[in-house]
């Protein structure tokens, strides 16, 4: 019998990926209106030099296991340091946030550094006023919190996440637990924070289902645990060979014929 529902954060409830695509539109089209640049050229420049300056760091074996990706570090302040290597990102943050999009504006022919500046606070500001919910998150979660226990279990910064949890009225109100990885010092998939979920939530892994959207983080680490999986695949991805879920919905709102189908099991 299923007890506990575990949901990831980003892309699974928030549609985060549109967030940042529409921040870096917005962004890029002031340069395109200064420099005459086209935007997403821009873009993708900034991407690829914001990922190049990201793993050089230090800090780029954290950010891996803890789950904190090139394009979140450009809007997070990393201000909770509830670890050392937090720290560092805190010093590093105004620096690769400048660098990475002064770097972007070189690779289109454009040297400014204090343009890049601008345009990295810019982005900053502008990511904060885009949280963007899936239509049918609320629609779900409502449905679910009256007969199941639910659990967030999030990677990335804890300042970060709990800025994008808070940003979005009610949703932490339906969750019993959220775990953030930053904080738990391990990120999925290692299966310690799974357990660690299983063990808050006081329940076995046949009485858990981990719904997720990516099938190297949520689907990889429940399955390692004997958590039973749904990987919601919106965009109808090619399932790997490596990471088989037990369930693929392509709206979460599919969730819930499969639960009533475990109910009956």
């Amino acid at each position: 019998m299923i007890k506990a529902v575990f949901f990831d954060l980003d892309d699974t409830l928030l549609w985060d990926e549109k967030s940042v695509s529409e921040t870096f539109a917005a962004v890029c089209s002031r340069a395109e209106q200064k420099y005459g640049v086209e935007a997403k050229q821009l873009e993708e420049a900034v991407r690829r030099e914001a990922r190049k300056l990201y793993e050089s760091y230090e800090t780029y074996p954290f950010t891996q296991m803890i789950g904190i990706n090139p394009f979140e570090a450009l809007w997070a302040d990393f201000s909770e340091i509830v670890h050392e290597q937090f720290g560092k990102l805190n010093k590093l943050a105004p620096d690769y946030r400048r660098n990475a999009w002064t770097n972007g504006l070189k690779a289109v022919g454009i040297d400014d550094s204090e343009y890049g500046k601008h345009l990295s606070d810019l982005f900053h500001a502008e990511r904060r006023k885009r949280p963007f919910v899936y239509d049918d998150t609320f629609t779900v979660l409502e449905q679910l919190k009256n007969n199941y226990r639910l659990l967030l279990l999030t990677n990335g910064d804890p300042s970060l996440q709990k800025e994008k949890i808070s940003g979005v009225e009610k949703l932490s109100s339906y969750f019993q637990h959220i775990i953030i990885s930053g904080e738990f010092g391990k990120g999925k998939p290692d299966p310690s924070i799974f357990q660690h979920a299983l063990n808050l939530m006081d329940v076995e892994a046949e009485e858990a289902v981990m719904v997720g959207d990516k099938l190297s983080t949520d689907i990889l680490g429940a399955s390692r645990t004997n958590i039973r999986t749904v990987w919601v695949n919106r965009k109808q991805l090619e399932r790997s060979a490596d990471v088989v879920p037990d369930y693929e919905i392509h709206k979460l709102s599919g969730l819930l014929t499969i639960l009533d189908q475990l109910e009956k099991e």
